[in-house]
């Protein structure tokens, strides 16, 4: 294609990629639905602006830079604390979980499909891959509990490298023009190339970003551009050693330099992630842009049914083999199940594979080739489709059905106070993260299980990477009444969160605190409550005391239709053994009171259960359902 067409091509393309971006971020749904659904419009499957032969052979050299970019992008964001949040699962989910994708897909497209088994075991291997390309927007507009995110990312990280890697190898034989050569052999030597030229070019970069002197003037800007060129050097020299040991070099090169603690970090992570959008935006709608339409109807019900296999079948058994002994709920094992979809790996090699089976087609004057070249694009392309529609598009309302969106509690303290409070709500079920400057401290927190974010409770920055843009509650708890009342503020003005709690040490502060419309707690008087409790009232005292444990009590609005409008005294029968209602609060007060048998609970109204630990979580999931 003449290059005045070309360049408004590629401008077009770019565009309409913002475009979708924009329309994505409005509807809260994962960007690749829109980049797919462009590519198909505009491409051969549509109106046919874009063909083979619009980027000529330059297609695998752009992928190749999109892939650097994006793959290191994630990888930089994937750090040792979150995946200390679930280690046992998200080893097992890119092991025995990976193994299990892998066999199971490629048994499915062999009986579906009708792939030989060498092909099939090709797409069994790039379909492991999730990727960070479709699960981190799907995490953005879906609040899920740190564990269940970190497992995801893991896994879309560790997978994109070992599915690329694994589909090469195997491609190498299955290719009836490539040399070949052992599949464990090829494996190992890729990997542990692009291992090594990784961890090379991070310590490069690490030694250039904290002791060079990048103009003092300039340096946030070259320490991006730094970055940036290091990422794409780690692709192009380990593929130069071995066809898709980039991957695995751009990957350990990002993961290592993100773990690190390295100067404008927030910068380049900024800067990388505007160019991963631009790169990701354009790859992939070229990418769906070149599929032939026949590709797609070829496979027709047989590709339902991998599609159907790989959705219902094998990924619900993965989960669920690789979380066993874990702490996650049935409820999260359900969402994980769910949330599988398939990214730019799969996307961009399956494209590069099929063009050298067509090409090896053509060498050899064999049209079966040609055939199984569409089959396999076809087929990676529909459960790239399916997967990133429905399961991208669906993962807000299958999250809000599971109820796996918990609300996020920000304490910050980690002290005797915060670490208290951080146990009664996580075992409540509560996403709970606290932030903590000092070191000791936050091994101690990490080491119990905790979420936890190292910094300055008091700074906007460490508030947002601690999730204050979607928490609920912000709960000020260090010992200094200054940094609790700064942090109250930030909360309320930056953040817009509802419900800011302080703990003022000193009493004579309260004042000023409650000015700001925060709930403020006093150490002296939560002192004297409890010893007035102790004293006056030592059963109800001891009770509380063990909340949680074998006792509970919890506050919860009514939303199920079946208590509107009925007397406290038909709900009783219908709650739990065991579990009363003690208070009961209308139009939002936030003052309870103690109800009468006559009186009529209305929807909407918030009611305090009280009673044994068991009974009352269950009158919960009664009163509100959702």
């Amino acid at each position: 294609m003449a290059g005045d067409i070309l360049i408004p091509l590629v401008a077009g393309i770019i565009a309409l990629g913002v475009l979708a971006q924009l329309v994505a971020a409005r509807l809260q749904v994962p960007s690749i639905i829109f980049f797919l659904f462009v590519g198909v419009v505009i491409g051969r499957p549509g109106l046919g602006l874009v063909t083979n032969d619009s980027f000529g052979t330059a297609l695998p050299a752009i992928v190749g830079i999109a892939v650097a970019i994006i793959v290191f992008e994630g990888a930089f964001h994937l750090e040792f604390d979150r995946i200390r949040e679930a280690p046992g699962a998200a080893l097992r989910l890119v092991t025995i979980g990976a193994a299990i994708a892998f066999v199971g897909t490629a048994v499915a497209v062999r009986f579906f499909v009708g792939l030989p088994w060498e092909l099939s075991f090709v797409v069994g291997a790039l379909l492991v891959a999730t990727g960070p390309t479709v699960v981190t927007p799907i995490l953005d507009v879906v609040p899920v509990r740190d564990r269940v995110a970190a497992v995801l990312e893991t896994e879309g990280i560790v997978n994109d490298v070992t599915a690329a890697i694994t589909a090469v190898v195997i491609f190498e034989v299955a290719n009836p023009t490539a040399s070949g050569e052992g599949i464990v052999q090829g494996f190992a030597l890729r990997l542990g190339e692009g291992l090594l030229v990784g961890a090379v070019v991070a310590a490069v970069l690490y030694y250039l970003l904290r002791y060079v002197d990048l103009s003092p003037g300039a340096a946030p800007r070259n320490a991006r551009l730094l970055v940036l060129a290091g990422a794409l050097v780690s692709f192009a020299g380990a593929n130069q050693l071995a066809s898709e040991a980039g991957v695995a070099a751009a990957a350990t090169a990002g993961i290592i330099l993100g773990n690190l603690d390295v100067p404008y970090k927030s910068e380049i992570t900024d800067f990388k992630g505007d160019i991963t959008l631009l790169v990701l935006s354009f790859v992939f709608i070229a990418l769906a842009a070149q599929l032939p339409p026949e590709a797609i109807l070829e496979v027709g019900l047989g590709g339902i049914g991998v599609v159907l296999a790989v959705a219902l079948v094998i990924r619900p058994l993965l989960v669920f083999v690789s979380t066993v002994g874990d702490r996650f709920t049935l409820p999260e094992k359900l969402f994980i199940s769910a949330v599988g979809p398939r990214g730019i790996i799969p996307a961009s090699v399956a494209t590069l594979f099929a063009i050298e089976l067509r090409t090896a087609a053509e060498e050899l004057g064999n049209p079966a080739l040609a055939h199984q070249a569409d089959l396999l694009l076809g087929t990676v392309f529909l459960v790239i489709f399916a997967t990133a529609i429905v399961e991208g598009g669906l993962a807000r309302y299958i999250a809000q059905y599971l109820n796996v969106i918990p609300m996020r509690v920000i304490i910050v303290g980690g002290g005797q106070v915060g670490r208290a409070l951080a146990e009664r709500l996580e075992d409540r079920g509560e996403n709970v993260v606290i932030i903590e400057e000092d070191e000791p401290t936050i091994e101690l927190l990490r080491n119990a299980g905790y979420a936890t974010v190292i910094g300055d409770g008091t700074d906007t920055e460490t508030l947002r990477e601690a999730g204050a843009d979607n928490a609920k509650i912000v709960v000020a708890a260090t010992g200094d009444d200054d940094a609790n009342l700064l942090v109250s503020q930030l909360a309320k003005s930056k953040f817009s969160v509802g419900n800011v709690i302080a703990r003022a040490n000193n009493s004579e502060n309260v004042e000023a605190f409650e000015e700001l419309g925060v709930n403020t707690i006093s150490s002296a008087m939560a002192a004297a409550w409890a010893i007035d409790n102790e004293i006056e009232r030592p059963a109800i005292a001891h009770w509380m005391t063990n909340v949680g444990k074998t006792g509970d009590i919890q506050e919860i609005e009514v939303t199920n239709e079946q208590f509107f409008d009925k007397k406290v005294r038909e709900v009783g029968p219908m709650l739990p053994d065991g579990c009363l209602i003690a208070l009961l609060s209308k139009d939002g007060r936030e003052s309870g009171q103690v109800p009468t048998a006559d009186t009529v609970i209305e929807e909407g109204d918030h009611i305090t259960l009280m009673g044994r630990h068991d009974t009352v979580r269950d009158g919960m999931k009664l009163v509100d359902p959702n």
